[in-house]
């Protein structure tokens, strides 16, 4: 057996030779990295010296699997034996020589405490085609981050009725490429031993964390280089925020944003509405129907969207024109909407229909894509400025100029991608490697095209992210299931969205497809409101004045929806502030509790508490049928119950709380100065406003249309 150790200065990461390593011994200097050769078959160590935890380790899996590897023509080749060290100003390359009389190089730079790393090949007739990486896994140790999706595969898999994996990812394989429609992903995970892995670029990978080996996280990603960054810490907040502003900072959207939305998938133009009245406004029935009735229970809006189909053509989409049957009067709509401070925000696709996309087809600013039906629907190529210039100026900012203020932006996630690796874009990437990348383009575009415009009064809102996506807009959850699962995955998507630096989410209350139920419609409407953004819809494309399924007129729900509208204005300040803070420092708006907490084992395992910025403590609520409810308050603080604010407790265990379904159990940090008013008395008096159906005759009389 072989045996070599190479150590590191921390302070400018000078790699010396192995012959000069007693003298640093001597010095008491202390390394960074240390190379050891080991095993049957010689494959390399590599530990990476970590203050705020145990050591980070490249270590072989097996006898015949190393720590570091490269594959080509799906033929792995793994390093072995001792590297050839060449220091450099600031770190050294290692490199080895393998039998096909390439070499492989690994890069090491030092960036303040993290490592930045770049593995690629020398002197090779063929390129790689993927990178493998080995690390050793503690026992207890604890993953989080990647995507928002419970578990990998297809979504549904995330709210299948027996899941049980939540916030930690330990014992599952992630494959880094976008996926609809819960689409968030980053190709970063956090360490409970204090330390995130961070891959750069945008080519596909896979993550196995433990599931292979209980001893091991497994990363491959395909490209002919891996760079790949090292976050050290103190703290796993300390991590968080330095890739969150790595790859970031985020947008402060404005303060109005913050605000309740209301949204329904299909708004119809009718002749009366859902309680028979005629109409007699001149706008789209369905919209003036939310926008009154909402009024008349005094539940708060400060947006509104309107989904697909809004334009003329087959699929409602063409030309970013109003279709005038369906939004009759629509300029007019905007200026009816914004006297009474309400944002229209429009829902928009990365293609173009109609006779924008006969200019797309004839100047070449697409790409190839899935089509669907014989509807014609061209995807824009993103990487061509000039497909983003005119796509700008006739789509988002043709809106923007008309006092649209929200864009809802859809179908980035491969919906609509072909994966080739012969097919290229305009600047010559191929489409898998652009694939991951695709969403970022898109958000960029339209920011690009929004802002001039309407300077910062604006907000965007994907549904798909990546890398560098967290610049340009906030996001949302996808289509989830509306049924209690469905619930619990967007629990966790928020917490996992706060980790890899997508600090601005929301989800669809109530759900998008699939089960709707009252109970847990009322349960979302309660977790909406301590999310960064709220948004209720599509409520199957009905007021909660109008249920398919009894009671149709449902007083508690109308009155659970009041209370929480209210509670989320009274919040609005407080958001913006996080939102700035996100930006200003990468913390994230909602936090995990270990975050603040890492020191507490409690923190780690009670995944339904949360923090919404540093004064408040939410534990939702997703399973049916419970009226009691355990959390977990942290130590170190006294809590303040919201419901009643005469009880204090001390932190540092389970309690046990009344859960009736219109009450979220949430806390205020004793000394933070919020105060939220007696939330009792307003369900009370919600429920009192509820009980009495508004007269719409009335309320057109109101607007002057009668």
């Amino acid at each position: 057996m072989t045996k070599s150790e190479v150590p590191i200065r921390s302070a400018y990461l000078t790699i010396i030779s192995v012959a000069f390593s007693t003298a640093f011994t001597a010095c008491s200097i202390k390394s960074d990295i240390t190379i050891s050769v080991t095993g049957k078959e010689s494959f390399p160590v590599i530990t990476v010296e970590n203050a705020g935890g145990k050591p980070i380790i490249f270590q072989p899996v097996s006898e015949t699997t190393g720590s570091i590897g490269f594959a080509i023509n799906d033929s792995i080749t793994w390093l072995s034996g001792e590297p050839m060290i060449n220091p450099t100003e600031i770190g050294a390359t290692y490199a080895w020589e393998t039998d096909s009389g390439s070499r492989a190089v690994l890069q090491v730079s030092n960036d303040s405490t993290d490592l930045k790393c770049k593995l690629y090949l020398t002197e090779s007739t063929q390129s790689p085609d993927r990178w493998y990486l080995n690390l050793k896994a503690s026992e207890d140790e604890y993953f989080t981050g990647l995507f928002e999706r419970v578990v990998d595969g297809h979504q549904n898999n995330s709210w299948a009725d027996s899941i049980e994996t939540a916030m930690n990812l330990r014992g599952e394989r992630v494959a880094m490429k976008v996926s609809p429609t819960v689409s968030a992903y980053a190709p970063f995970y956090l360490s409970s031993n204090n330390y995130g892995f961070f891959a750069e670029g945008t080519w596909p990978g896979t993550f196995d964390l433990c599931r292979e080996s209980a001893q091991a996280v497994q990363i491959s990603f395909e490209g002919s280089e891996l760079s790949f960054r090292l976050y050290r810490g103190s703290s796993p907040a300390e991590i968080v925020q330095r890739h969150a502003m790595e790859t970031g900072p985020s947008i402060v959207p404005p303060e109005w944003a913050f605000g309740p939305w209301r949204w329904r998938d299909n708004h119809f133009h009718r002749e009366t509405y859902f309680d028979g009245t005629e109409v007699g406004a001149p706008f789209n029935s369905d919209l003036v129907e939310d926008v009154l009735m909402m009024k008349a229970y005094d539940i708060p809006i400060t947006a509104y969207w309107i989904d697909r189909p809004w334009a003329p053509g087959v699929r409602g989409f063409d030309d970013y024109e109003f279709d005038s049957q369906r939004f009759p009067e629509a300029p007019q709509m905007i200026e009816w909407l914004n006297g009474k401070d309400i944002e229209l925000m429009m829902w928009i696709a990365p293609f173009v229909m109609g006779k924008m996309a006969d200019v797309a087809e004839e100047r070449g600013y697409f790409l190839q894509s899935r089509m669907r039906g014989n509807t014609r629907q061209v995807l824009l190529d993103f990487t061509n400025p000039q497909a983003v210039a005119w796509w700008g100026e006739n789509g988002p900012g043709k809106l923007a100029k008309m006092g649209i203020k929200g864009f809802k932006m859809d179908r980035a996630d491969g919906e609509k991608l072909l994966d080739s690796l012969s097919l290229r874009t305009s600047i010559g990437t191929t489409y898998r490697q652009n694939y991951n990348d695709y969403p970022r383009q898109y958000v960029k575009a339209a920011f690009d095209a929004v802002m001039p415009v309407l300077g910062d009064d604006f907000i965007l809102y994907p549904r798909a992210q990546y890398t560098g996506s967290a610049k340009y807009g906030a996001m949302w959850a996808g289509d989830t299931n509306g049924k209690p699962q469905g619930l619990r995955s967007a629990i966790i998507a928020l917490q996992r969205c706060a980790i890899m630096g997508y600090p601005l989410w929301a989800s669809d209350i109530g759900g998008y497809w699939g089960q709707f139920s009252r109970e847990t419609c009322m349960r979302w409407l309660a977790f909406g409101c301590f999310s960064p953004i709220m948004e209720v819809g599509p409520t199957q494309d009905r007021g909660f004045w109008n249920n398919i399924k009894e009671p149709h007129y449902d007083k508690p729900l109308i009155a659970t929806w009041r209370l929480y509208s209210k509670i989320r204005m009274r919040l609005k300040p407080y958001l913006r502030q996080l939102a700035q803070d996100a930006h200003d420092t990468g913390m994230p708006v909602a936090r995990p509790l270990f975050l603040a907490y890492p020191k507490q084992q409690q923190a780690w395992q009670d995944w339904q508490t949360y923090l919404l910025g540093p004064d408040i403590l939410v534990s939702a609520i997703w399973q049916n049928d419970v009226t009691r409810h355990r959390l977990y308050l942290p130590a170190g603080e006294e809590w303040i119950d919201a419901w009643d604010t005469g009880r204090t407790y001390n932190g540092g265990e389970y309690i046990e709380v009344d859960a009736p379904l219109h009450k979220i159990p949430f806390f205020i940090r004793k000394g933070s100065g919020i105060d939220l008013g007696d939330l009792n008395q307003l369900y009370d008096e919600s429920l009192s406003i509820a009980a009495k159906k508004p007269d719409l005759r009335e309320l057109e009389r109101n607007e002057g249309w009668r």
